[in-house]
């Protein structure tokens, strides 16, 4: 097996997730994406079933794709119905794909229970609806749905169906495990048995309601399928479709079976978050190969580990899918993560360097007073460019006031205003404005006083604030850490400030925030280095392992 066909089935399949409702334009922006990553199929959605996919596959006519070709889904002809005269493969063929997908029934409870009909008639559905589509010169894909199911409870009659649809003339069969209840070694001896007696190549589509959905899809073919269905991030009803994100790279690295560009498989990380960004939906931080967390080390000696070989905690480069490594501060780090962490930022530092010890000193202490650096880089790389002579504070504060008044009882509103006076560039501005809260009346009154003179914190937004108790024993008096999270059209970032005093730790998180927006924005700070930079970075670095 040297090459597999790749069938994505995001556009119908992973819209049935809960959630996700893609407009007509996110369809066909992901179309472009998939058909820019190099996959076989495009799976465009059932245009029998609603007008938006139809109206899909009318727009889509205008888009010149590359290479995939697009793929209209539907059923086999109704029971008792002739099949040019059903209304949804008529539909199929007014959609205008090259190919189409028949799913058919190959479970027998299905068949009689289901579909109310007889196991003949079935078959005969199977045959004409194939073999109806195959006389208009459509390619035909046969979704065996429930075959796993089928087979467990009548294996001739599953059969049956697959060489029902394969006389019919079906170019690929597909083996559907649509309850996602089949496990590796089970798809292993059906794909074989199924193979040893059918002469048609063979598909699969697993679910993952028991987690099996990749395992399945890759052992199936290991065992002889040579075509295989999936979602992009694994989208799909109940627990999802198996995940061509991690599937691919599978593929790829893994069984050496060259399907995609190189090139273009650099752009999958960027691909999964995009369509993320389509869907609604949050990514996946430990999604396999291109989640944010696929490639980043956290303890001490891992980090020491890599920085001597990458191999020792990585089971393949991260460049290979557009990811990046990543290397964590907290209690579990070493001297490594931080003099990496100031690399990532452009910072000269060495274990040799008095700086770095500095940092690492300061922050052990900050660590025992309640921070945390997990989630806020921003602030972590404001400590690290504190600590060097090039750094130079943007504004001072030279003092601050909020008030919260509430004059009527029967009332709910609150009145609540900040005061700040503060020092930038040899000036003194002071500012004051109201908010619905402290924190708001706080950044209002913050921007206020910047925003003539650094323009560019219009574009920096306070999108997610969090607060954590850290010692609940300690009742309303308890020392509480605020976790704050930014982001301009360049990047995210997030900030952390820990104190007794909510309103002092929101304070210390919101100007970080603001602080490193700003000086990233002045390209003071790195504010993505390439994979190629940190890689050099792990060269020159001299590593002590010395656990905080």
């Amino acid at each position: 097996m040297d090459t597999v066909s790749v069938y994505d089935t995001t556009l119908r399949d992973g819209s049935q997730r809960e959630g996700i409702s893609f407009s007509i334009s996110d369809k066909i922006e992901i179309a472009r994406l998939l058909d820019d990553l190099g996959v076989d199929y495009i799976e465009g959605g059932w245009p029998g079933s609603n007008p938006k996919d139809m109206e899909f596959f009318r727009r889509l006519k205008e888009l010149s794709l590359q290479g995939a070709k697009v793929v209209a889904f539907g059923s086999t002809r109704h029971a008792g119905i002739e099949v040019g005269a059903d209304a949804n493969v008529r539909s199929l063929l007014e959609a205008g794909t090259p190919a189409v997908t028949i799913v058919g029934k190959c479970w027998d409870f299905h068949a009689t229970h289901v579909l109310g009909t007889t196991l003949e008639e079935n078959l005969s559905m199977i045959f004409d609806t194939v073999s109806f589509l195959k006389s208009k010169h459509r390619e035909v894909f046969f979704d065996a749905e429930h075959f796993f199911d089928g087979f467990k409870n009548n294996p001739d009659y599953a059969l049956k169906t697959l060489e029902a649809a394969a006389e019919g003339g079906a170019d690929v069969l597909v083996l559907c495990d649509t309850n996602g209840g089949a496990l590796p070694l089970e798809v292993q001896k059906v794909v074989k048995e199924v193979k040893s007696r059918i002469t048609t190549p063979l598909g699969i589509h697993a679910h993952n309601d028991c987690g099996m959905a990749v395992a399945n899809s890759l052992i199936a073919l290991q065992s002889g399928a040579v075509h295989v269905q999936g979602t992009i991030n694994g989208y799909g009803e109940r627990c999802g479709n198996a995940d061509l994100c991690t599937l691919i790279p599978n593929l790829q690295f893994k069984l050496g079976i060259s399907s995609f560009d190189p090139e273009k498989l650099r752009g999958l990380t960027r691909i999964s978050k995009l369509v993320a960004e389509l869907a609604n939906m949050i990514p996946q931080d430990n999604q396999p190969f291109v989640g944010r967390n696929a490639f980043t080390h956290k303890g001490g000696v891992h980090v020491s580990a890599v920085a001597k070989h990458a191999r020792s905690y990585e089971h393949a480069d991260p460049e290979e899918v557009g990811n990046r490594r990543r290397f964590l501060i907290s209690e579990l780090s070493g001297k490594g993560n931080i003099l990496l962490k100031a690399r990532e930022n452009g910072l000269r530092l060495t274990g040799k360097l008095p700086e770095a010890r500095e940092v690492l000193k300061k922050l052990k202490e900050m660590e025992h007073q309640g921070y945390q650096f997990e989630g806020a880089e921003g602030s972590f790389d404001l400590l690290v460019w504190k600590s060097t002579k090039a750094y130079k504070p943007l504004f001072e504060l030279e003092g601050f006031r909020v008030i919260v008044d509430k004059q009527r009882r029967e009332e709910d509103d609150l009145y609540v205003e900040a005061t700040i006076k503060l020092k930038v560039e040899e000036q003194t501005v002071h500012t004051a404005a109201e908010g619905n809260g402290p924190v708001n009346a706080m950044d209002k009154a913050l921007r206020k006083a910047l925003e003539e003179i650094y323009p560019e914190l219009k574009e920096i937004k306070l999108v997610d604030y969090k607060v954590r108790v850290l010692d609940g024993k300690d009742g309303t008096a308890a020392k509480v850490r605020v976790l704050t999270t930014f982001q301009n059209s360049k990047k995210k970032w997030g900030t952390v400030g820990v104190s007794e005093n909510i309103i002092a730790a929101s304070w210390i998180a919101l100007v970080d925030g603001i602080e490193y927006g700003l000086i990233c924005d002045k390209r003071l700070l790195a504010e993505d280095k390439k994979a190629e930079d940190i890689k050099q970075a792990l060269k020159e670095i001299s590593w002590e392992e010395e656990a905080l």
